[in-house]
């Protein structure tokens, strides 16, 4: 056996020395992905990603699975291995999932270009590196053709045998700056033999012993034979199929890219544009809230005023009367017969004067204007500010007895024994209907013609700004309806007649027999004998008696009949 056989294989060496594990790496290939040192026996994973047989041994297993296969033969013993137990572990670089052999690590391929980069990194970084051949010496020179590294002594030797003194021996200085170089592959079972032959049964490289003991009934052949058509196999994949799809996906992620770039910039533009919107619409908040408050303030001094003249009202009426009454008293407590008679006409004038004025003060159940109708509506619209819509309204209506209305036909006519209806409706100042109840509302059904007699009412608060009011009479006549909003009567605007004021029907439809009044009047006889009418001049539009009167006018109610016709009195 040769000097080279019975030498370790100083790469390993090398990698193990403490010295390696210290340097400051250039060269990434050279270098574990998990342990960041120089690779140390690197081994390829499945998924063809190089780690150090240590350092997959520690990978924690990702399953387990058992596997038996019936012995066929002709099989190997590495084929009947995979048989057994599988470790699947998951690959530190891409996370796949893995599958190691029954015999660990150590069954994996082992990366030589791995371990080409790290030699070349130990030359590049000054590392140690001894002879290949003697290993006592210092490396100082490469053999390119048996890809030993040889010290002086024996590359001397090497050039003075003659199987050797042809080959090409270049110095490690000048592979240093060439940055590249040539390791033989040597066989793991045999030391210091090169994997030259190619056992294609077991489709593995194997050194001359091997062939001629483990695979000697195997067909052998020199790798120089088999790597064109294994090289042009990986080639092909690599080339034909593998390759175009690795454009395509750059191509697609490259897309990818560019989307994500763009995803981002629509982003933060749209991010911008929520953030002046929000800005803007933030000032529009704030805006309308000034806006509120100085509508808030507007309604303060209003009110105040309001209560400023009605305090000031009461202190001069209670003034006049407390004077007034207090000089009467005085005068009848105090005075002789002559005193009071003398003074009568003075008295009497200012005390009536004082009772028939016309500012008299609201009753107990009317209290003053305590700001109680102030409210604020947070959901309720209230147009827009600077384009932006916005709610919440100052709610501070109060009713305007010049603007309320009553509605319905119960107000016009109704039946005997039969239930009348009529709705009065709260307005503002501006006329708009009130949005919520609350208000003191009394109604008086008086009979025109029996002032004892009057008709009980009753009055529904319907929170809307409107009030139900019904009715039952019970005896027929013509009524005076009064209905008073905090003490004070509703009143209504006159409604100008749009009919004729005449007899008769015969005589204002120009001797028509069959002309009916519009007042749908029946009653028999007039001055003329004629019938068809009410008995006595009346408008032809509402029926009523007086010519200087209202249309219909909704503060009178009808009058009613055994057989149910109508007569309205004007109050």
């Amino acid at each position: 056996m040769s000097q080279s056989e019975q030498t370790e294989n100083p790469e390993q060496q090398t990698l193990n020395s403490e010295h390696e594990q210290s340097l400051v790496l250039v060269n990434p290939k050279a270098v574990c992905n998990v342990c960041k040192r120089l690779y140390r026996d690197p081994k390829i994973l499945p998924c063809l990603h190089t780690f150090c047989s240590d350092c997959i041994a520690q990978l924690e297993p990702f399953s387990l699975s058992s596997r038996s296969a019936e012995k066929r033969e002709g099989d190997t013993a590495e084929r009947q291995e995979r048989a057994a137990v599988t470790v699947t572990v998951l690959c530190p670089s891409c996370d796949s999932e893995v599958d190691l052999p029954p015999s660990g690590p150590a069954g994996l391929s082992t990366d030589h270009l791995a371990l080409d980069e790290v030699f070349l990194e130990t030359l590049v970084t000054d590392g140690p590196l001894g002879c290949d051949l003697c290993g006592e010496g210092g490396a100082e020179s490469r053999c390119e053709v048996c890809c030993f590294n040889l010290c002086e002594f024996c590359c001397q030797a090497h050039r003075r045998q003659k199987r050797t003194a042809s080959h090409s021996v270049q110095s490690l200085q000048d592979l240093k700056s060439g940055g590249s170089l040539s390791r033989p592959v040597l066989c793991g079972l045999h030391p210091g033999q090169e994997l030259r032959l190619f056992c294609q049964p077991c489709d593995l490289p194997v050194c001359l012993e091997c062939a001629a003991t483990l695979h000697r009934d195997h067909r052998c052949c020199p790798t120089q034979n088999v790597i064109n058509r294994h090289g042009d196999s990986i080639r092909e994949l690599v080339t034909v199929r593998l390759r175009p799809r690795m454009e395509r996906l750059k191509d697609s992620l490259l897309k990818v890219e560019i989307s994500q770039e763009a995803l981002q910039e629509r982003v933060d533009a749209t991010a911008n544009e929520v953030r002046a919107f929000a800005r803007a619409y933030a000032s529009a908040v704030e805006a309308h809230c000034l806006s509120l408050l100085h509508r808030l303030e507007e309604l303060r001094v209003q009110r105040r005023n309001q209560l400023h003249l009605q305090q000031a009202q009461l202190q001069q009426a209670l003034l006049d009367v407390g004077g007034s009454v207090e000089f009467a008293e005085r005068l009848l407590s105090c005075g002789s017969d002559a005193e009071i008679l003398s003074a009568k006409g003075v008295t009497l004038r200012r005390l009536t004067s004082l009772a028939e004025s016309s500012y008299d003060p609201p009753p107990a159940t009317v209290a003053p204007d305590d700001g109680s109708s102030i409210s604020f509506l947070s959901r309720e619209p209230a147009g827009e500010v600077g384009g932006f819509p916005v709610v919440g309204v100052i709610h501070a209506k109060t009713v305007e007895l010049s603007k309320c209305t009553i509605e319905g036909e119960g107000l016009q006519r109704g039946t005997e024994g039969e239930q009348g209806l009529f709705v009065l409706v709260c307005r503002d100042s501006a006329g708009e209907q009130l949005a919520r109840g609350g208000e003191h509302v009394l109604v008086s059904i008086v009979h025109k013609e029996k002032k004892n007699c009057t008709m009980e009412s009753t009055v529904v608060d319907n929170s809307d700004g409107s009030y139900s009011v019904s009715y039952t009479p019970e005896e027929t006549g013509a009524y005076s309806v009064w209905v008073c909003v905090k003490a004070q009567h509703v009143k209504r605007k006159f409604r100008h007649h749009v009919g004729t004021f005449h007899c008769c029907s015969f005589c204002s439809s120009g001797g028509s027999k069959e002309a009916r009044c519009g007042c749908a009047g029946t009653m028999p006889g007039c001055g003329h004998g004629h019938k068809g009418h009410p008995g006595k001049p009346h408008w032809s539009c509402c029926s009523s008696f007086v010519e200087q009167s209202e249309c219909l006018p909704q503060s009178v109610i009808a009058a009613i009949s055994p057989r149910g016709h109508l007569r309205t009195v004007e109050l």
